[in-house]
């Protein structure tokens, strides 16, 4: 079997209905699969359209499941990563009645459906997942059947990204509940709960948990004279009390509490009521979690009207980022959830720094380059824009200039309120350089393309990584146009580019030791952005561009696309995409800890685990290394 399909029955084999496969049953179907890259935006199917011989699975990125209703067009579903969708050909006979679409550049595995058909028919409960799904629609009962009666639901399993975010989301509870023993009498214990102002207590044996007591309790059992003030507490406890163990996530503790009509859970070291108590989680516990629902900060940031109140939403960002990571969700999927909160600040900035000014005088777009354009911010760095606006008349070219100098000023200014701090090379659309028209960007391209050497000066290669945040999208995908018209066979570009990515130091000397700063404020520490993390950056846009492959722009999926389209180095690819993602999660717990940007870590305070995780992950940069000389004529710029 090959990489590629090896790879891509190890992503099967952890999703619904794979799971209840073998892995060689899995490594059959995976030789078969097509693997198809979506551009932002780009249509799969379409209502009406014939059906297709294959279902798919998305296997990076999110697509919309869309139908029409009262002439609108109408969001049904969100698939993301392991979810099945397009299964209509497998049970219907008439065409796709939803369009798939894009939500931003992603990968799909296409499973035909000759091949899968075998699989369904010798395991029930591949069938049953199939049938279960296609027929009903969970989030969505409602839409499953069009103006005409017909079941219109393709997609199979689907949580969206605000619900999928509950069940990675940690909750803050109380982690020193008061408890007390199940002979104590009941008038002591309100006593207790009184002075110490909590509406619940743990009922223990031993310190294991063996009831719980609430002022409902006191209220229905005490004070309607049901049982007297002298009796014993176990005798009005409710037992055996809920348990859940000490890392549960938002969503599970509300199915719980639903399940078994508690508003308490008692939180134990091991999540059973045979281990000691470590706290306990209450109905209003979930309410001030919800507070921290992507979903949740996303209409808040909407409703924003001063940058501190964007800042306290950044801030709370910053928390579900943190409890994420110690929940052990991917990283990619935390970036994801994070580029959109981010992606919604900088566009409030905007719109507030619009209120203020009035309206633009001509169209125009604002994008965020370097890590925020490759979605890949997850601490809170500095700022990089650039404003781009439509040609005007010559007559009027400085008057729209100033207004729009004064909009990024303006935005730039709330950006450093909330946290983003000025970016120190000043690559901003606050910088006159940076704030221009269409025309003078699209000269502004050219001229770094074809004489990189005479511009080396102004050129950051963070100005080809960037996002649409505001404005007319247009002029992002004439900017696209430009750079990828400019790099069809520009030895002398990719030879600047490919020299840049390989001018950062090693991270490891001849010997596999960390090389750490040997002076200045950081010195003993390894600085994992300039020595690990960037040569990945800027060799993943080298060879992106360099083949040609427009719309995507994070350097995760960068080396997921080029280990596709260039399978001879896939092993070498999909190496480098694990390491960005180990190399980022350190850097991110870095900068946590630390409330910095994590660019440098401290060695002293890592464990030999982590420093061997660390090691392991530099290990294909060599490899990377070698294959960008291989691949490029590295000679006038070296």
């Amino acid at each position: 079997m090959n990489t590629i399909a090896e790879h891509i029955a190890d992503f099967l084999k952890e999703y619904p209905p794979f799971d209840n496969l073998t892995f060689q049953e899995l490594s059959d179907i995976a030789t078969n699969i097509r693997v198809i890259n979506l551009e932002k935006h780009a249509v799969l199917f379409q209502i009406n359209d014939l059906l297709h011989d294959s279902f798919y699975v998305v296997a990076s990125g999110v697509i919309n499941l869309t139908t029409i209703a009262d002439a609108e067009e109408t969001l049904i579903n969100k698939c993301h990563e392991g979810d099945i969708f397009g299964l209509r050909p497998f049970f219907a006979k008439n065409n796709y009645m939803m369009t798939a679409k894009a939500r931003e550049e992603s990968i799909i595995y296409a499973i035909p459906i000759a091949v899968f058909r075998p699989f369904v028919a010798n395991n029930s409960d591949v069938l049953n997942f199939l049938l279960e799904n296609f027929a009903i629609n969970s989030r969505h009962a409602k839409d499953n059947v069009n103006s005409n009666g017909k079941l219109i639901s393709d997609t199979a399993f689907y949580v969206d990204q605000q619900s999928e975010m509950q069940y990675i989301q940690s909750l803050a509870y109380n982690t020193s509940p008061l408890t007390t023993e199940s002979n104590k009498i009941v008038k002591d214990v309100a006593i207790l709960m009184t002075e110490a102002m909590v509406d619940n207590i743990v009922i223990c044996e031993k310190n294991n948990p063996i009831g719980i007591v609430t002022n409902a309790d006191l209220s229905s059992k005490i004070a309607t004279g049901r049982y007297p003030i002298t009796e014993s507490i176990d005798r009005i406890m409710s037992s055996p009390v809920v348990t859940v163990i000490e890392n549960v996530s938002l969503a599970e503790a509300q199915l719980l509490m639903l399940k078994h009509n508690v508003t308490h859970l008692c939180v134990t070291k091991d999540g059973t009521n045979k281990s000691a108590v470590k706290g306990i989680i209450s109905e209003h516990d979930l309410i001030v979690a919800q507070a921290s629902n992507p979903g949740v900060l996303i209409k808040e940031i909407k409703r924003s009207q001063l940058p501190k109140d964007l800042k306290q939403i950044r801030d709370r960002l910053s928390d579900l980022i943190q409890n994420s990571i110690q929940k052990n969700i991917p990283i990619s999927h935390i970036s994801n959830i994070a580029s959109e909160i981010n992606l919604a600040i900088i566009k409030r900035a905007v719109e507030l720094s619009i209120l203020d000014l009035g309206s633009p005088p001509a169209r125009f777009a604002w994008l965020s380059i370097g890590s925020q354009g490759r979605k890949e911010q997850l601490l809170l760095t500095d700022q990089d824009s650039i404003l781009i606006f439509e040609d005007v008349a010559p007559e009027k070219y400085r008057e729209v200039k100033d207004y729009f100098l004064r909009l990024a000023k303006r935005t730039t200014s709330i950006l450093e309120k909330v946290g983003y701090e000025y970016c120190p090379n000043g690559h901003m659309g606050s910088n006159m350089l940076w704030c221009k028209s269409l025309t003078d960007w699209t000269k502004q391209y050219n001229s770094w393309m074809n004489t990189p050497g005479e511009n080396s000066n102004d050129l950051s290669s963070i100005f080809f990584d960037y996002e649409i945040v505001f404005g007319e999208p247009k002029i992002e995908e004439v900017i696209e146009n430009v750079i990828f018209k400019n790099a069809v066979n520009n030895t002398l570009f990719f030879d600047f580019l490919g020299n840049d990515a390989l001018k950062r130091n090693s991270p490891l000397s001849f010997f596999k030791k960390f090389i750490v700063e040997e002076e200045g404020p950081h010195k003993t520490t390894f600085d994992i952005k300039t020595r690990a993390l960037m040569p990945l950056i800027d060799s993943a846009r080298l060879l992106i561009l360099n083949a040609n492959i427009k719309g995507i722009k994070n350097t995760y999926l960068r080396f997921k696309q080029l280990a596709i389209t260039d399978s001879k180095n896939a092993e070498i690819y999909l190496s480098c995409a694990d390491a960005f993602l180990t190399l980022s999660k350190f850097r991110t717990i870095e900068g946590l800890k630390n409330d910095d940007s994590g660019q440098y870590i401290n060695m002293r305070e890592m464990s030999k685990t982590d420093k061997e995780k660390l090691k392991n992950a530099l290990t294909p940069m060599k490899d990377l290394e070698e294959l960008i000389k291989s691949k490029f004529q590295l000679t006038q710029f070296s």
